[in-house]
């Protein structure tokens, strides 16, 4: 029997996961994001940027992109945020192996995955009919450092 969309709104099917860390004294609770925050999230780490032809590209934008999920994602046992998206540059600041994992729990609860970072990178052909694909305004003059083949700096 086919479910109605009653059922298919109604079903609860965002999780949460546990996930253990010491340094921070305790458990931290991730969870998955929705599609809506899932696209916004997406559109916040992204660039359309003019080419020296003429057309333009799409270029993945990584600074601070873990804590800018996790701000999104790190929830009380109520399922509520715990912090807002301007609290990203402070937690920001946290250890890089702790984001780093919590960002791998994150990513996966959402759905994304090494191949939609593939996508979201390789995703030229809407920048360069000049429609993102986005209703997000945000857009930067301000040059930043980026990685379009998902690598970072080396230190």
């Amino acid at each position: 029997m086919a479910l109605t969309a009653d059922a298919i709104l109604g079903a609860e099917d965002t999780q949460i996961k546990p996930v253990d860390v010491p340094a921070w004294g305790g458990e931290v609770l991730v969870r998955g994001l929705t599609g809506i925050e899932r696209d916004a999230y997406e559109a916040s780490i992204q660039q359309i940027r003019p080419k020296p032809d003429g057309s333009k590209e799409v270029v993945l934008v990584r600074d601070n992109a873990r804590a800018k999920l996790l701000v999104k994602c790190l929830v009380d046992e109520q399922g509520d945020r715990l912090f807002k998206d301007t609290d990203a540059p402070a937690l920001g600041k946290k250890s890089g192996a702790i984001l780093d994992l919590l960002y791998d729990v994150a990513a996966e609860l959402s759905g994304m995955g090494e191949a939609n970072a593939k996508e979201i990178e390789g995703n030229s052909d809407a920048a360069e009919s000049g429609d993102s694909g986005s209703s997000s305004p945000e857009t930067s003059d301000a040059p930043s450092t980026s990685y379009s083949d998902g690598s970072a700096p080396e230190s």
